[in-house]
């Protein structure tokens, strides 16, 4: 890994954290997205799954098998020995980051908080339509819910903190924004981040394959539809 420092500590008793950073910063996560995607290709043995967020990666693994397989070693010992000879041989390849395009309507029957948050930036709403689709966001981790995509980073001008006291419902859809971050609720949820808009994809469909539109790495860049476009996409997708 080019000498980059990291940690590594248990989670639990059969589960490992590799720390790489504490910050949300593009390098950083390039980082973990590198090793992720070079572990997933060729993991140790007795590894369940492979966990990345915005600067560290969780291991998950089997502790009976390893016990069975290496007596009188702990469990996280041997797959710590296993992965820090593995993250030595970790490559340079680079990976393909996808860029996905998602048309949101910012109208405030969709986006509650939109108007809130233009006169907490001081700026008008189609100003705040104008930098929230201005950036191309990185997908930093998938988290909370099922296919909640954590992106980053939000101009500062529109940042604004969580909400106080969380909305009980929040649907499924909604964009919201959490001070440098911006994201997408897959499902109706809880929730308390500034809601801005709704996108008419879905961001979960369990039927697939890869049931959750967005992945770790991937690139989103938002575009402003109006709420006629919102519901036309939406009818089409209920048919």
């Amino acid at each position: 890994m080019d000498g980059a420092p990291y940690t590594m500590y248990p989670l639990g008793d059969q589960a490992l954290t590799i720390e790489l950073g504490n910050t949300i910063e593009e390098p950083t996560n390039e980082l973990v997205m590198r090793v992720f995607h070079q572990l997933q290709k060729t993991p140790p043995p007795f590894v369940l799954d492979i966990i990345p967020a915005y600067s560290s990666i969780t291991i998950v693994y089997q502790t009976a098998a390893i016990r069975k397989a290496h007596p009188g070693q702990s469990a996280f010992d041997q797959m710590k020995e296993a992965l820090t000879l593995r993250l030595q041989q970790t490559d340079e390849e680079d990976f393909r980051h996808r860029l996905i395009e998602i048309p949101v309507c910012y109208d405030p029957e969709l986006g509650p908080d939109i108007e809130t948050l233009a006169t907490h930036a001081g700026i008008s709403v189609d100003d705040v339509i104008r930098k929230h689709t201005a950036t191309i966001y990185r997908v930093y981790m998938i988290g909370f819910l099922p296919g909640f995509a954590y992106m980053a980073s939000v101009d500062p001008a529109i940042r604004m903190p969580r909400k106080l006291q969380p909305r009980p419902l929040v649907a499924a859809g909604s964009v919201g924004i959490a001070g440098e971050q911006t994201g997408i609720y897959p499902v109706n949820s809880p929730g308390g981040w500034q809601i801005i808009g709704q996108t008419p994809l879905p961001m979960l469909d369990v039927s697939q394959e890869s049931p959750c539109l967005l992945e770790p790495g991937d690139l989103v860049r938002f575009h402003s539809i109006s709420l006629e476009e919102f519901n036309q996409l939406k009818k089409s997708r209920n048919v």
